[in-house]
């Protein structure tokens, strides 16, 4: 299981050669998976085209969902949109660039899928067949209403034998296969056309704003990457210290058994240093609040004044409290 976590924890990376890796790997994932499903039309005028459809809808939305769960992005622009303002304003165009590169990696998956699936033509011919009209074929042409619905459903289902020497249903078969890789040809030139647009058009715009937010949506990332390290190390020392607690509370039993404390005192202070004075459970909550609601300015030449030649004070409502025997920087070195 942790080896599980840590691959998705990798995956989650910002890295940008990362995501793309994942945005190809969803990519072959999806062909793949279309290649090897058996597609069995129903070959029913009610039900043809909700199969079709579905085949062709359906599971790209789930490919774009696992796009967007993948991507660490999406969680850092839904952290950045939603958190309160506090003394760091918001800056809508990084916001933008993110939704941006997120929507543009969990699109591909979905594209690919779309693309073929119409190259292919089954679930076009399965979805239209009994919506095409009876009069230009002419095996169809002298059957009664309802016969044509039911010949017209049955045409992806070459196998029956009604259907297994007509040569309507190849008719149709073969002008909606014509029209859906038409269309998929269609769709992936376009495609095509505006990635290239896109990429040698982008030097005609505004490039200092683009490098500006590319710079701030990465440093978005490694700020909270930073704030969730330095909270897993303060938490492990909070751990030790607790554990060396209870193991002194219960030093008589310890001895019995004969063990020795010893080394108890050694790295205690650097211990006490490392965790920045926090050292109980409201100072840890109270110091999560304040990140999540007044996250500090991006400014750290004011931390750089107030705390010249490494000489830290700290401006926290809990830093002087009783119970914390040393100081710690301010939030913003956290």
């Amino acid at each position: 299981m942790d080896r599980f976590r840590m691959i998705f924890q990798y995956f989650q990376s910002n890295s940008e050669s990362v995501m793309n890796g994942i945005c190809g790997l969803l990519t072959l994932a999806s062909i793949k998976m279309y290649t090897s499903i058996d597609f069995s039309c129903p070959c029913l005028p009610q039900y043809n085209m909700a199969y079709g459809l579905g085949i062709m809808f359906v599971p790209p939305i789930a490919l774009f969902l696992c796009g967007l769960i993948l991507n660490r992005q999406s969680l850092v622009m839904l952290e950045e949109w939603s958190r309160p303002q506090g003394h760091r304003k918001k800056d809508l165009a990084v916001i933008r660039y993110l939704c941006s590169s997120i929507m543009q990696r969990a699109m591909v998956a979905p594209a690919a899928w779309i693309i073929v699936t119409l190259l292919d033509g089954k679930c076009l011919i399965c979805a239209f067949s009994s919506s095409m009209d009876p009069e230009n074929f002419v095996d169809f042409a002298s059957a009664s209403p309802v016969q044509v619905q039911q010949l017209l459903a049955k045409v992806p289902c070459k196998d029956e034998e009604l259907m297994r020497n007509n040569t309507s249903r190849k008719a149709v078969s073969r002008y909606l296969r014509c029209w859906s890789q038409a269309l998929g040809w269609s769709i992936l030139l376009i495609l095509i056309v505006a990635a290239f647009l896109a990429r040698w058009l982008r030097p005609c715009f505004n490039q200092a704003a683009l490098l500006q937010a590319r710079h701030w949506s990465n440093y978005i990332d490694i700020e909270q990457k930073i704030f969730e390290e330095t909270c897993c190390e303060h938490s492990r020392l909070f751990a030790h210290k607790c554990i060396l607690h209870f193991f002194e509370s219960m030093r008589q039993e310890i001895e019995l058994h004969s063990f020795s404390l010893s080394r108890e005192g050694e790295g205690a202070e650097e211990d006490q240093g490392l965790l920045r004075g926090i050292t109980d459970q409201d100072q840890v909550n109270k110091l999560l609040k304040m990140w999540y609601y007044e996250k500090p300015p991006l400014d750290v030449s004011r931390a750089t004044q107030r705390h010249p030649l490494g000489q830290e004070t700290s401006s926290l409502p809990w830093a002087h409290s009783p119970r914390t025997g040393s100081k710690f920087p301010q939030h913003t070195d956290v």
